[in-house]
């Protein structure tokens, strides 16, 4: 959970506390402390709110958002993930 141990970092180091975040992204602090936890995800959408708020660029937590999904969908392959992640780095080398 990159993103999720990304975020709690960022918080801690802004000094936010979790309710505070919890109403930029217009959910309520329960279900953010489960983003924290991992065990809910942020919305797409709500990534640049996170940005904006902890002063970071929006790729920064994108890309971490992006390698937990990935790793999420390929995590249970874990015999040929490796393989699997090498063939579209390839891929997305060609369509790039």
């Amino acid at each position: 959970m990159l993103f999720t141990e990304r975020i709690k970092e960022l918080r801690f180091q802004n000094r936010l506390p979790q309710r505070k975040l919890a109403a930029a992204l217009d959910i309520d602090t329960a279900t953010y402390c489960k983003i924290e936890k991992g065990e809910r995800r942020v919305k797409k959408e709500q990534i640049a709110v996170l940005s904006k708020m902890f002063h970071v660029e929006t790729n920064e937590l994108l890309t971490l958002w992006l390698a937990d999904k990935v790793t999420d969908v390929v995590s249970a392959e874990q015999r040929v993930a490796t393989e699997v992640l090498s063939i579209a780095a390839e891929n997305l080398k060609r369509i790039g």
